[in-house]
């Protein structure tokens, strides 16, 4: 794309904020109500407010509540999943601050579950006490309501649907590079759009469209990350996909997610044949950490050709199942599932991305004026592998850490767009290439990470994913609309973001030649010392 300045071709009402908000799930909302002392906020999403990574998350939040649990369990147990990759310091933190976080989502009237008038704590894979806070098993639900009904109630703040951020506006001046907000495509009028702000929070979310099999929904397809990578900040540990053990079988766009909250509840998996699926493969059983359990799966159904394995629930029995779970009762119905007859049928799906653009303990990226919180962040607390439910507690910490920064210190100036910002040619969105060519090179992209850099991965099928991955992109390049003077459709975007991130993910797969956490290799199967380490991959500005 031509780099150059947009002409007066936008809302007025979105020409400077005092705080930019990219993305509506929990890291945004948090982010948003926390800065708004600061002036206008502006928080933007692709989709309806609602759509977000958070809406769907069905376990809960973690957080050190119960008599017999404490940051320090907390922290070990953090600490155990991240394989030796976990920042100590920064996990130490997070589950200090956890319960202090959970206070306020209270206060701002999100309902967690309850026993009388205490709140229940729940168990999940690799932790060793019960301490995850939900709302049955619609968890994200319940927090994504709560926090859009306080962003409600703050006239403060202006939350704008169906609008695409295209990339990050970034600026040269006297003191170097910073972002001053971002262009944005209006998805209902083509309309391109810039909303400029001296502070700008990345909360885009994940990538989990980038797999053929996913839990995320059809907006996770690694926006902020790729933005990011454009305009010149590091990224870290792409390799590290976490992939869910449990979703439905056979696999919906996206899969239905069963929680990992009902094997803590006595939920156990077994072979078709009935067998213990997790016998003899950790002490832990079916409540093993997830990198673990999905691999487990993943080896059972390539040895034995067996579509899936299976989900007994019969332990938890109806009651407590409609009690606790009714998203899990209400779905497996509707798809014609007998849960307590041969059980639920589940594989493995793509779920989290433990890695993303590389923030320091505040939230703060290596752009000035650009932070990150939430899943599109790599902040050090999950290494090789999440723990459970520490996803939206990460969230919750770093947005009010980062929020807490601009409050001490106030707002930088706005800097001065130039020449050199980052933005696309004016105009509207410019004739889209064929949908169903590029709904095709999705689908291919989709099946050929899933294949590639999947559970388990090779040198050789690295290799040759990412030379693919090379072949899309400069497909993509000659299809981009440069000569019409126009931005890129919501399709093309999404898909160059997707190709972006999934070359980013192989080439942190390539780089680390051994086995830890989510990330197996065949042919270097055991973990190595010499890779104690991130894997940071270091951007150049530039054209993708």
């Amino acid at each position: 794309m031509t780099l150059q300045a947009l002409p007066e071709a936008k809302p007025e009402s979105l020409d400077e904020a005092a705080v930019l908000v990219i993305g509506s799930g929990i890291a945004g909302l948090t982010f948003a109500l926390k800065t708004a002392p600061l002036g206008r906020v502006v928080v933007i999403t692709k989709k309806d407010r609602a759509t977000s990574n958070t809406n769907w998350a069905r376990g809960g939040i973690a957080a050190g509540l119960g008599e017999d649990d404490d940051p320090e369990l907390h922290l070990e147990d953090t600490l155990r999943a991240g394989g030796g990759l976990s920042n100590a310091t920064i996990a130490r933190g997070v589950v200090e601050e956890g319960p202090a976080r959970v206070r306020e989502l209270l206060d701002w009237g999100v309902r967690f579950r309850r026993e009388g008038e205490v709140l229940a704590l729940g168990m999940e894979g690799g932790h060793s006490r019960r301490r995850i806070l939900s709302a049955g098993d619609r968890t994200g639900r319940e927090i994504e309501r709560a926090l859009l009904a306080a962003v409600a109630a703050d006239p403060r703040i202006r939350v704008v649907e169906h609008l695409f951020a295209l990339d990050l506006l970034v600026c040269e001046g006297p003191d170097g590079r910073a972002c001053a907000g971002a262009l944005a495509l209006d998805t209902a009028s083509g309309a391109l759009v810039e909303v400029r702000a001296p502070v700008t929070l990345l909360a885009s979310g994940g990538c989990g469209q980038l797999y053929r099999y996913t839990t995320n929904p059809v907006v996770a397809t690694g926006d902020g990350i790729a933005m990011a990578w454009r305009a010149g900040v590091p990224v870290a540990n792409l390799e590290f996909i976490q992939f869910h053990p449990t979703a439905l079988w056979p696999a919906e766009d996206p899969a239905f997610l069963l929680t990992e909250a009902l094997r803590g509840e006595g939920a156990r998996l077994r072979t078709i044949e009935g067998r213990p699926l997790m016998e003899g493969v950790d002490p832990r059983g079916s409540l093993a950490p997830r990198d673990i359990v999905a691999r487990a799966i993943h080896e059972h159904l390539l040895e034995t050709g067996d579509p899936y394995v299976v989900l007994d629930v019969s332990a938890i029995g109806p009651e407590t199942m409609a009690e606790r779970f009714p998203g899990a009762l209400q779905g497996c119905r509707e798809r014609g599932v007998d849960l307590f007859g041969e059980g639920i049928p589940v594989v493995p799906a793509a779920h989290y991305i433990c890695g993303g653009v590389v923030t320091d303990p505040v939230g703060r990226t290596a752009l000035p004026g650009l932070l990150a919180s939430g899943e599109v962040a790599h902040t050090g607390l999950h290494g090789a592998n999440r723990l459970a439910s520490n996803s939206l507690l990460e969230a919750v910490v770093f947005s009010h850490r980062a929020a807490s920064l601009l409050l001490e210190e106030g707002l930088p100036e706005l800097p001065a767009l130039g020449a050199s910002a980052v933005v696309a040619a004016p105009g509207r969105e410019a004739p889209t290439p064929d949908r169903a060519r590029l709904a095709l090179e999705r689908e291919r992209l989709r099946t050929l990470m899933w294949e590639g850099v999947g559970i388990v991965r090779t040198d050789a099928r690295l290799e040759q994913t990412a030379a693919k991955l090379e072949e899309l992109l400069d497909r993509l390049a000659r299809l981009e609309p440069e000569a019409s003077g126009g931005a890129p459709g919501v399709e093309m975007a999404e898909l160059r973001n997707l190709a972006t991130v999934g070359c980013l993910v192989t080439a942190c797969a390539r780089s680390r030649l051994e086995s830890r956490g989510l990330h197996f290799n065949r042919d270097h199967p055991e973990a190595d010392d010499a890779f104690v380490r991130d894997t940071v991959l270091v951007a150049e500005a530039r054209r993708r």
